[in-house]
């Protein structure tokens, strides 16, 4: 999940909040209870092609959940436009409810867009979002998405949720840095160790690293390292498998299959800056932004933060190499937001309705180039910021992966374990915990 950032572009609006140290949560907006006592006559059944002469002039009142406070701004405007382009169907913002406990009570919201990842997953793998399959939006993704939707959550027969945003995230560069000291982007480890000696010897800091905020290791080096040397999907597939077993007598483990990632990942550590235990997210924008390393192991939320310190960096991204050979080289992605109407939502046509306003071209791809997203859809064009410019290739070819981050369930602290690795702790001994921890939650969900 991406912290606070600013959208850049056509539909900007105020300056974002402070980034912290864990997924950002809501802020406070209008709560289900307000809007669902101004909807309660339109009744549960209405349907949007059998509306009376009365019930046109009273539009059906849609609730829409949304889980990225950042673009809580940017989406009260595009619901405004929504509203205003038509009379069928009334949408309300709603970006405050406890999503879980109104799924309990049977009033979720009628529309959702989230991250999707473990918050969703339970949602999905239990049947409590419809299906999607037969809608045009559903057609019209890139079929390559598709694995990593389930590699997250999964019910079968059905397409429980839609992507609409993908973040595709890699090593950021100061090109200036780079053409000062005489060194190109690298496309293996060993030419990756040899630009950070060449930087270090010229006294230029390598990696800025910022350990104090755990969520920073895990999507960065921790996530960035496995992926570019284990099958991610094949990996966690086996785990599955494994269950309850996984140690170190199973086929696949923690232990057994992320040591080698993990060294390459202490060794990295040795590239960074010597204050990375006391430094968070914000503290490594700035730095960056000042010119005080040569490479920020970052997602592209990251661009607009940078940018509020010094407008004129000259950045660029690449995937992080950690192999011997080019053609391993895949970028991290994440589906940033998915699109997804709950089996108990009363208005599932006005909310496709909606849904399908904003997988328009005109929308998704706006969208995304205003908040450096990658497009869902199948000919989705690519986003136009040049510092993106890197990354693009590996997208368009499918050169992708997701963060085993964002694999493993919110219980585990793999976050706090990526941090204790950087800090010095043995990774064998957090991989074992890692083992531990996925074995007594293989338990739990049996």
């Amino acid at each position: 999940m991406s912290p606070h950032r600013q959208p850049r572009g056509r539909l900007s609006p105020q300056q974002p909040s402070p980034a912290h140290s864990s997924p950002a949560r809501p802020s406070a907006t209008l709560t289900r209870r307000g809007f669902l006592a101004g909807v309660s006559a339109l009744g549960a059944g209405l349907a949007l092609t059998g509306c009376t002469a009365a019930s046109a002039a009273q539009p059906t009142t849609i609730s829409f959940y949304l889980s990225k406070p950042e673009v809580i701004p940017y989406f009260h405007k595009l619901i405004a436009k929504y509203n205003a382009e038509q009379s069928k169907v009334r949408v309300v913002m709603d970006s405050s409810s406890n999503v879980p406990a109104d799924f309990v009570r049977n009033q979720p919201p009628d529309l959702g867009c989230w991250n999707y990842n473990f918050s969703v997953a339970e949602f999905v793998n239990h049947g409590a979002l419809s299906d999607l399959s037969d809608t045009p939006q559903a057609k019209s993704i890139n079929p390559a998405l598709w694995p990593l939707m389930k590699q997250t959550a999964d019910y079968p027969g059905r397409v429980s949720a839609i992507p609409y945003s993908v973040m595709a995230e890699g090593v950021i560069y100061n090109k200036d840095l780079f053409a000062q000291h005489g060194v190109a982007v690298p496309t293996t480890w060993s030419q990756l160790v040899e630009v950070c000696k060449k930087l270090m010897a010229a006294g230029v800091t390598p990696f800025f690293n910022t350990y104090r905020d755990t969520w920073t290791i895990a999507q960065g080096m921790f996530d960035y390292t496995i992926g570019g040397m284990v099958d991610v999907p094949a990996f966690f597939g086996g785990l599955k498998k494994e269950g309850t077993k996984v140690g170190p007598a199973s086929s696949v483990s923690f232990s057994k299959d992320l040591s080698a990632p993990m060294a390459r990942m202490i060794e990295l550590t040795k590239y960074g800056n010597k204050d990375a235990a006391s430094r968070g997210y914000g503290d490594g924008n700035t730095a960056f932004a000042q010119g005080k390393a040569a490479m920020y192991l970052q997602g592209p939320w990251a661009l607009s933060q940078i940018a509020l310190t010094n407008a004129k960096a000259n950045l660029g991204m690449f995937p992080l190499p950690v192999t011997e050979s080019p053609d391993d080289l895949k970028v991290r992605v994440n589906v940033d937001l998915a699109l997804w109407i709950p089996e108990a939502s009363p208005n599932k046509a006005a909310a496709r309705d909606f849904m399908a306003w904003l997988m328009q071209p005109r929308i998704n791809d706006t969208y995304n180039d205003d908040n450096d997203g990658f497009g869902s859809r199948l000919n989705a064009p690519a986003p136009t910021n040049p510092a993106l410019a890197g990354l693009r290739k590996y997208y368009a070819g499918n050169r992708f992966y997701l963060g085993a981050s964002q694999l493993i369930p919110g219980a585990i602290p793999v976050a706090n374990y990526a941090q204790a690795m950087a800090l010095g702790s043995s990774p064998a001994s957090q991989l074992s915990l890692l083992d531990s921890d996925w074995s007594r939650y293989a338990i739990r969900v049996a």
